[in-house]
């Protein structure tokens, strides 16, 4: 006796199955993404990151060329702990107008497209917010997927931290040099003093390696970083000096 098998469903509802049970999927993962980053984030608010996603990426580098001895170097500090001008120095080199803008720079970027439409050159639009969430929880790169996320991240940050905070998460998480994190691990290797006590001009040092620090180098400067050095000192004093802080919450 034959049996009647049982009628297949249609190609197509399958197929629309599998579809619905991936959207499924991955609004789930970004709800969890969502929710993970938010919690990060404040809990950042109040406690120093133990490490950074670029901290973690310079080590497992170092592990797997078997270089351990040119690991990480990272010691928080307290914003109460820092020469306030260190922190002048990073936002005349780096935001200026870190004070007024939200996060993203839409002028810097307008700016940078311009430059890139019209001379050809690719120049850096990143706020000091953007970097902090790119060091703190990204990859390197500049793929469009990455941006994206950072943009989120940072309007995230902006949302939740106040913009002194931003600026203390930024001085500790910046590397200064090839795997030195932070001013408290900078002051200490290049001048061999506490971040308290850099003296203007060293901020201003520490500042003007920023671009790319692993091809700067604070102990030997070169004729570049050291007119770089003067600039940035000179527009410290544009900003009002240490008083540009007082309005920072």
């Amino acid at each position: 006796m034959r049996h009647a098998s049982t009628p297949r469903r249609p190609r197509h509802a399958r197929l629309r199955q599998l579809a619905w049970r991936i959207v499924r999927a991955v609004g789930l993962g970004a709800c969890v993404a969502v929710a993970v980053s938010m919690l990060a984030i404040v809990a950042l608010r109040w406690a120093s990151p133990p490490t950074t996603a670029f901290m973690l990426g310079h080590q497992i580098g170092a592990w797997r060329a078997g270089t351990s001895a040119a690991g990480v170097r990272y010691q928080w500090v307290d914003w109460a702990d820092i020469n306030p001008e260190l922190a002048v120095a990073v936002v005349a080199a780096e935001d200026q107008r870190f004070r007024e803008h939200h996060g993203l720079d839409f002028a810097a970027i307008r700016d940078a497209l311009e430059e890139r439409r019209r001379e050809g050159r690719v120049r850096g639009a990143s706020t000091i917010s953007q970097q902090v969430a790119k060091n703190l929880f990204l990859w390197p790169g500049q793929s469009w997927l990455r941006k994206g996320v950072e943009s989120y991240l940072t309007v995230l940050i902006e949302l939740v931290w106040s913009k002194r905070r931003v600026l203390e998460v930024y001085l500790n998480v910046a590397e200064f040099g090839d795997g030195v994190y932070g001013v408290g691990a900078a002051s200490v290797r290049f001048f061999a003093r506490e971040p308290a006590l850099i003296d203007r001009e060293q901020a201003a040092l520490l500042a003007a390696v920023l671009p790319s620090p692993k091809r700067f180098d604070v102990s030997h400067p070169s004729a570049y970083v050291r007119s770089r050095q003067n600039w940035i000192l000179s527009q410290m004093e544009q900003l009002g000096g240490v008083s540009y802080l007082d309005d920072l919450r």
